[in-house]
């Protein structure tokens, strides 16, 4: 429907406007996200705008045909009481409420309670809504350590579900997250699962010269990464707790942190107190290097609250198996990315808090070198099955027809059958 659909909307060049906290230069995985499927509705003779915190003169790492509009200092999600994210919500309404109409606004979860918006824009406009679902607030706060009493969550979920009702199509970024869409109350024909890729940059790197393996000097060790956000939902005590058990099993393998968020502070104090020799701490990789870092490791972690199932899919999945890396998730079988890794042998799934099982894992992998290496094969093959330009077609699909619909062109909504749009997907 795409394909054949497109090329008449290209006469009159629909308008899109994207709206979420953060686009590149700034950090956030969202942003990365974003700056991805911009550049490709630009290709395809979108008129793309994005709206985004930060100082309004600051500069933006923009995609060609892609205009960024900010909307202000951007405020941090951390401040007590949530106060970062109603200042960033704040802004992002004021400036948009002055912002010439576009055909179709497609709104983010960054702030948290973003989905509110776009209906309100397209109410004003006129317009199609989208709302692209990365995590899934309010139901995510107590997860992450936002404490609101029970009136006021119950209040936030009935205005985010009521919003969400109200718009022409919902992207979950993964099966577990449409499921809970649904049993929410979202019309099951609204809900869209398109899931997210891995960062273009990242690619299989060799061991043998890779320049940040030879910077750290790991030489021939089996080394494990965990590389990416220390979130509040990303628990890490059985990370540290295999880590700390390995450094006396196994002091031959060699392990990884590699990130920043609120979380690390107390994982720093946990390592400083334990020092283990076999385990270090290293700041956020930047882009340029990224592909490299993650090649550097020849296992990856990655780690999900059990509360958070069907709220979000952790990125660092999909990450690692693009650099051709197999992943263990410590985190709920239910969700996504486990069901991605278990259906596709291509890493293990353990339960958050099992340091002692972790640790097993992990020693499978160093010892079995053919079973390691079978692993990684299959992770590279899982990678290569999904990719931004596909998970872009099946946005544009869902673009046209909410398009097309908002201007009275067709009635046909986003149908059942593209939530099984999970190949390759957290």
């Amino acid at each position: 429907m795409y394909r054949a659909g497109l090329g008449s909307l290209r006469v009159c060049k629909p308008s899109i406007l994207f709206i979420n906290r953060v686009f590149p230069p700034d950090r956030g995985a969202t942003g990365r996200c974003l700056y991805d499927l911009a550049a490709r509705f630009a290709s395809h003779g979108w008129r793309v705008s994005v709206l985004a915190c930060g100082a309004p003169d600051a500069p933006s790492d923009a995609p060609e045909g892609v205009g960024v509009t900010r909307a202000g200092n951007r405020i941090g999600g951390s401040a007590a009481g949530g106060l970062g994210y109603l200042s960033a919500l704040r802004r992002l309404h004021h400036a948009a409420s002055r912002m010439p109409r576009h055909d179709l606004v497609v709104t983010m979860t960054d702030p948290p309670m973003l989905a509110v918006l776009g209906p309100l824009l397209g109410r004003r406009w006129g317009c199609g809504v989208i709302h692209w679902s990365h995590d899934l607030y309010p139901d995510l706060f107590p997860v992450i350590g936002v404490r609101l009493p029970w009136p006021a969550l119950s209040l936030l979920r009935r205005a985010a579900t009521a919003a969400l009702r109200r718009c022409d199509a919902v992207i979950a970024i993964g099966s577990c997250m449409a499921d809970r869409l649904s049993d929410q109350g979202i019309p099951a024909q609204r809900i869209v699962t398109i899931p997210n890729w891995s960062d273009p940059v990242i690619r299989p790197i060799p061991r043998e010269g890779n320049p940040v393996r030879a910077a750290l000097g790991l030489g021939g060790r089996f080394t494990v990464a965990y590389s990416g956000n220390f979130g509040l939902a990303h628990p890490m005590d059985a990370v540290l707790d295999a880590a700390f058990s390995l450094a006396v099993s196994a002091p031959d393998i060699a392990m990884l942190l590699i990130g920043e968020g609120r979380g690390l502070p107390r994982v720093r104090r946990a390592v400083e107190r334990n020092a283990p020799k076999n385990l270090r701490l290293l700041p956020l990789q930047p882009s340029g290097t990224l592909a490299a870092s993650l090649g550097a490791a020849d296992l990856h972690l990655a780690v999900m609250d059990r509360r958070a199932e069907g709220m979000l899919v952790p990125s660092k999945v999909a990450g690692a198996l693009a650099a051709g890396r197999p992943c263990i998730l410590l985190g709920p079988t239910g969700s996504a990315a486990a069901r991605m890794l278990v259906e596709n042998r291509c890493g293990t799934v353990l339960d958050p808090d099992d340091g002692e099982g972790l640790a097993a894992a992990i020693q499978s992998h160093a010892r079995d070198t053919a079973f390691h290496r079978a692993a990684c094969e299959r992770a590279r093959a899982t990678a290569a099955s999904w990719s931004v330009d596909r998970a872009a077609d099946a946005f544009l699909n869902v673009a046209v027809s909410v398009v097309r619909t908002a201007s009275g062109g067709e009635t046909a909504r986003p149908s059942a059958p593209s939530r099984c749009m999970t190949v390759g997907g957290g």
